[in-house]
């Protein structure tokens, strides 16, 4: 660091040097506090260099910068104001220009009536003087910190200042008009929460006075040509990824309010899931000619060689398009939906199972009978803590199981609530209803049926959660989750057949039927997390649909030998396949990943893989997107065009799809948050004010919800009581005639999570 009295030396000699000529300062007078004035006390630390191009040198740290007296003085007093600090500055002299700038900057902002908070630096005391007397001032809603005044330039701080202390009314009026327009066009207010809604204040703000908002014909027509234009580019930017790993058609149909029939249709691949079109099949035959040549018209859209699979829904006349469908194209399949045909199976459990067909109604009961009374629901939020009993699924009867495993979460806290005085104090509990549904609670014969279909159905909804995810695709792993779930259900029940059984053969006649298809068992000879696990052993079926796959997506006899020889070297774990880092890789790579990084050296073997592999088990996509369609499809006062329609649809869907996936989420979910046209209606419905019992108005929670992602991760089946193991149903009697005897586990065993 340089010396005080070096500087000084410095400073006297800098002022001695000889004036400018009369002549140069007419040419140019500096201006004040320019490098001409040398009276300024910063030029006692820095010089001139060049008085042209205003250049300076620190005489504290030798820096050399373009700059004026003005610049000098924040360079020493280290604001950070448009000049990096001084590093050699000595903390006296720091101080000294800390006054002076803060001085400078607290006169300018006065200007725009802004009141100066100043605090001091942690390791700089201001002293007495202006600054000094700022820092007692008191805070106003226009105040600058000093780290304020500096790092956000007089512009900004201007602009901050007038909105802070003068716009706060206006800010007001416009968040009550904005409000109203919520209100008035019954707009949910989730919508709040979007990044469109912030990023259209944000670029409103930076127009300023005077903004006009799009007209009817703009958002009619011209931004929703722009969007559907930009949009379509990024979908045909995914046709590449179509081309590498080949894809999966998606399609659902569904009928809305005004018995419309709707087709929807996704393209999927491991880039993501793209929306493609829909169609309002109205006036369209629901024949499996018709059905197939829509969905014939969408392959040839996309490209025939790029079509894996379609995946629809497994009613008969899809299931009729499927088969016309592959006769036609030979080198793609039709599968049923995954998610469907397992919702079939909890359906089967539901009505074919005298036990499940007893016990469900009876918690629907329970929860329309308390949901459709506003003083119940106060009473049982007090008792849950705020927690409701109804668990939405993205099925119908995956549902129905999720919401009898709440009750018997909150079993304990429901009995406490029909035993205590406010519930026997209350008129409900001399109603007819209100005896019924408080002898379903403390029956507990009842609870004991409850945790009896849990053990059936959970292992099922694991399954179902699985082939639902976006997070991998489910090809490879749906064959071996089937038996796995299916054994899980077996152990469950300790062994015992005569409990376990009657499930099995809901499942397998399901699976043999409808699921059990050639690219399952494909998807699970290639899976090397599987086959390369201990005690992997071959599979005949496994192996005989992993080679209809072959003979059916690869025509080139020559490519298709060149599969099959290499599929030893897959088998054997030769060269990459079992090298160090392919069996690192198979704990924390998706199988497309894998397959990408190890199967080079297998280049036929690798296309075959990689085609399988990628593909999605289920039609789930569209069904994540019902909200979306039917809010545009089915508009009371909507007048779209078809065309128009389209459009909207497209860009809302794709928009949508785009976005960064949010994880799915454990959390309990309040009555607000389900539709209640979506799969939680029948346990809310028959909904009665509590003082006229026999009304049975609908309760309306909402229209926009979504439940397509609410599957959550916290399936836990509840430890059994040790009390009640000695009376079991007698649905689960072995044929010996003895009692079940249950080993008490949670579901996180029997599901091994």
């Amino acid at each position: 660091m340089a010396s005080t009295s070096n500087v000084g030396a410095s400073s006297a000699a800098t002022v001695n040097e000889a004036p400018p000529s009369a002549s140069a300062a007419r040419v140019r007078v500096p201006p004040k506090n320019s490098a001409g004035n040398k009276t300024d006390p910063a030029w006692e630390y820095a010089t001139s260099i060049d008085i042209k191009t205003r250049k300076v040198k620190c005489k504290l740290c030798d820096w050399e910068f373009t700059g004026n007296a003005f610049r000098i003085k924040h360079h020493l007093a280290g604001t950070n104001s448009n000049v990096r600090p001084c590093p050699n500055c000595p903390p006296e002299i720091r101080k000294k220009f800390l006054v002076i700038t803060d001085g400078l900057q607290e006169k300018l902002l006065k200007k725009l009536h802004v009141d100066i908070n100043i605090e001091g630096d942690a390791d700089v005391e201001v002293g007495d003087g202006d600054a000094a007397g700022a820092k007692g001032k008191r805070k106003s809603q226009g105040e600058l910190a000093r780290k304020d005044m500096y790092k956000r330039g007089l512009t900004q701080a201007k602009q901050s200042t007038i909105n802070g202390a003068y716009k706060k009314e206006t800010r007001e009026d416009a968040c009550k008009d904005i409000a109203l327009f919520f209100y008035n066009n019954a707009i949910p207010f989730n919508v709040a929460r979007s990044d469109e809604y912030l990023k259209m204040f944000d670029n409103v703000t930076k127009h300023g006075i005077g903004f006009k908002p799009p007209s009817y014909h703009e958002i009619r027509v011209k931004y929703l040509d722009h969007y559907y234009g930009e949009i379509s580019k990024v979908v045909a930017g995914y046709r590449a990824d179509w081309e590498k790993y080949g894809c999966t058609i998606m399609t659902d149909g569904w009928t809305d309010r005004k018995r419309r029939t709707i087709l929807n249709f996704l393209v999927h691949s491991p880039k993501g899931t793209v929306f493609l079109k829909s169609i309002d099949a109205s006036d369209i035959t629901k024949t499996a000619d018709k059905v197939f040549k829509m969905i014939d018209d969408v392959v040839e859209e996309v490209g025939e060689e790029n079509v894996v699979q379609v995946v629809t829904d497994n009613a008969a006349n899809y299931k009729a398009a499927g088969e016309l469908l592959m006769q036609k194209r030979s080198n793609l399949y039709w599968t049923p939906c995954a998610a469907h045909c397992i919702d079939l199976m909890l359906e089967d459990f539901e009505k074919k199972i005298p036990l499940h067909k007893e016990t469900i109604p009876k918690g629907k009961k329970i929860t329309t009978y308390i949901y459709g009374r506003t003083s119940l629901i106060c009473m049982l939020h007090r008792f849950t803590k705020n927690v409701d009993l109804i668990r939405p699924s993205l099925t119908r009867f995956a549902t129905s199981y999720l919401t009898l495993g709440c009750l018997n979460d909150h079993r304990d806290e429901l009995i406490s609530m029909f035993k205590s005085n406010e519930w026997k104090t209350s008129k409900l509990a001399k109603s007819k209803d209100g005896i019924i549904v408080q002898k379903i609670v403390l029956n507990k014969m009842f609870w004991k049926n409850v945790l009896t279909c849990l053990r059936g159905a959970f292992p099922l909804i694991k399954v179902l959660r699985m082939v639902d995810s976006e997070e991998k695709a489910a090809m490879g792993y749906l064959y071996e989750e089937m038996d796995l779930a299916k054994e899980n259900i077996k152990s469950s029940f300790n062994g015992v057949a005569r409990s376990y059984t009657p499930l099995w053969n809901i499942i397998d006649q399901r699976w043999d039927k409808q699921l059990h298809r050639p690219l399952h068992a494909a998807g699970l000879y290639l899976n090397p997390k599987i086959r390369y696990a201990p005690g992997f052993v071959d599979d005949d079926e496994v192996t005989d649909g992993m080679y209809d796959c072959l003979l059916r997506l690869v025509d080139d006899p020559e490519k298709r030998a060149k599969v099959d020889y290499q599929l030893e070297d897959f088998k054997a774990r030769k060269s990459n396949f079992g090298n160090e880092f392919a069996t690192f890789a198979l704990g924390n790579k998706t199988l497309t990943q894998w397959w990408e990084s190890y199967g080079n050296k297998h280049k036929e073997l690798q296309w075959f893989a990689l085609r399988v592999l990628s593909l999605t088990c289920s039609s789930s996509g569209c069904e994540r997107n019902w909200s979306a369609f039917e809010r545009v499809h089915t508009k009371k006062r909507n007048r779209l065009k078809q065309i128009t329609m389209n459009k909207v649809v497209f860009v809302m869907v794709n928009s949508k799809l785009g976005k960064t996936k949010i994880k799915r989420k454990s959390a309990n979910y309040e009555i607000e948050e389900i539709n209640s046209e979506d799969e939680g209606e029948e346990w809310i419905e028959n909904v009665e004010d509590e003082e006229d019992e026999g009304d049975d108005t609908s309760l309306d929670v909402g229209q926009d919800a979504s439940i397509g992602d609410v599957l959550g991760d916290d399936l836990e089946l509840p430890p059994i009581d040790e009390e009640d193991d000695d009376d079991v149903v007698e649905e689960n009697e072995d044929e010996d005639g003895d009692l079940d005897d249950y080993q008490d586990v949670g579901l996180e065993d029997i599901l091994n999570v």
